[in-house]
């Protein structure tokens, strides 16, 4: 099980796992997914491709909404999660597991160093609620 605690979140509410020094996993957080409601159908809007910081990668359609995922960070795009084809609501079911959506090589391991502790998510979402 995917520890939390040791991931890295974006204030658009997407988590990045570090797997190597120059690999990591992106997937949406539980938080988003409860947002969303019931996932329904998950698009990619690029092959293995290289993508810059903020470029939209992933489109999720739910029953509330479409929202879009944007890389959290800039590199190469090396797997996508294909089982969410079939599955999306694995999303709404795992998100920190088999809700995963891609795998990327990074460009630039620093700007991992710009995104929030899972303390400083959980501070980020509080406050937007409040």
């Amino acid at each position: 099980m995917t520890d939390a605690k040791k991931l890295y979140f974006t204030e658009e509410h997407e988590w990045v796992e570090k797997l190597t020094d120059d690999t990591i996993r992106i997937g949406v957080t539980e938080h988003a997914a409860e947002l969303m409601g019931d996932i329904v159908f998950v698009e990619y809007q690029t092959g293995l491709d290289e993508v810059a910081k903020g470029d939209e990668v992933v489109t999720v359609e739910s029953v509330k909404s479409v929202s879009e995922v944007y890389a959290p960070v800039s590199g190469t795009i090396t797997k996508q999660n294909e089982a969410l084809s079939e599955s999306p609501e694995t999303i709404n079911e795992a998100a920190f597991e088999g809700g995963w959506m891609l795998e990327m090589r990074l460009s630039d391991p620093t700007e991992l160093d710009a995104l929030m502790s899972f303390a400083a998510y959980e501070a980020f979402v509080a406050a937007e609620e409040a």
